[in-house]
């Protein structure tokens, strides 16, 4: 199992100088026609990310996995109602909410974490910290535990008031989905085509049910044989974990990522080279000429491709954000005001 990179409570050198980061990061929200900006808190809560920062560090070395749990949790926020902490709300009565839907419950993890961060600020600095923020600054730090890269996030988002499990399948992208399909998607939120080959790669940490690939180990297009793309060894290995879903009900995991499957890293890339991409969507970025021209260069220059993840997680984090007037800033990250 790969180490964790060193989590420290300064901010780390970055490739770049400090204006040059803060000036694209500032340019990247404003061009999704909201305003948030770096530092938002540093007046009226300077402790918030501090606070946060703390909190996962100590999740995390408790349980690494949680660093892919808050990555991917942002994802799934954002990519439904926008980054307005609406997969944080529990469902109430007559309505189920986001993390009531089978691509978030049971696997959707790391809720606690925000919960005690909130806790912390919200003894600290009462109704000023909006969940949505907590979030994007948690994933933020956790990306900065398992790939030892850090980028400033731009804040000053509301929590939404709606969250409704009947959205979310409508919204994230399926681990079926080819190029043409992902890139819809992503392009249906404002991001580009480069963007998904980037941020797929927060699949090199992490874990995936058998049931969203076993397809493609016993019955790829109905076949009744394996999917001829994936390398027979790691079909072989694969079929070791996850039993053929004709003959059990059982459904463990595997990682994504055998080989670093803690690290936030271009190992990702080098999978999808060497024919060991798990789901349909990670392999598939391989069988388009512009899609595998961009998996060779991330395989090539990880510490470019660590710099372009930044920036395009800045940019998720910015989709259909509310601010201003819009939302409210929760209490509790669980339920509404």
């Amino acid at each position: 199992m790969a180490t964790l990179q060193h989590f420290s409570h300064e901010h780390p050198p970055l490739h770049r100088s400090f204006a040059l980061i803060f000036g694209m990061l500032v340019g990247i929200a404003s061009a999704h026609g909201r305003s948030l900006s770096v530092g938002y808190y540093s007046c009226s809560c300077p402790s918030a990310e501090a606070v946060v920062q703390r909190t996962v560090a100590k999740a995390v070395a408790r349980n690494p996995g949680l660093a892919a749990g808050l990555i991917r949790m942002h994802f799934h926020d954002c990519f439904v109602r926008g980054c307005d902490g609406s997969v944080l709300l529990d469902s109430t009565a007559g309505n189920k909410a986001e993390k009531e839907s089978p691509a978030n419950n049971p696997s959707l993890h790391g809720f606690e974490i925000i919960d005690e961060a909130k806790a912390v600020l919200e003894a600290e600095c009462p109704q000023l910290v909006s969940c949505a923020d907590i979030l994007a600054f948690a994933a933020r730090d956790a990306v900065h535990i398992a790939g030892g890269f850090y980028y400033s996030v731009p804040a000053g988002r509301h929590d939404g008031r709606v969250s409704r499990e009947s959205e979310v399948l409508k919204n994230l992208p399926f681990p079926s989905f080819n190029v043409a399909q992902l890139e819809a998607n992503f392009a249906a939120k404002g991001l580009s085509l480069a963007d998904m080959v980037t941020l797929s790669g927060a699949h090199t940490l992490g874990v995936s049910h058998c049931t969203s690939f076993s397809n493609r180990l016993y019955d790829f297009n109905k076949s009744g044989a394996a999917d001829p793309t994936m390398d027979p060894k790691y079909v072989q290995y694969l079929r070791t974990k996850c039993p053929n879903p004709s003959s059990s009900t059982q459904d463990p995991t595997v990682p994504l990522d055998p080989v670093t499957p803690n690290k936030l890293d271009n190992n990702y890339y080098l999978n999808l080279k060497c024919h060991r991409g798990l789901l349909t969507s990670d392999q598939a970025l391989t069988e388009r000429a512009d899609t595998a021209r961009m998996v060779n260069q991330n395989v090539k220059h990880g510490s470019v491709w660590a710099d372009k993840f930044s920036a395009a997680m800045v940019r998720l984090g910015s989709i259909q954000v509310l601010t201003g007037c819009e939302g409210e800033i929760r209490k509790s990250c669980r339920v509404v005001n």
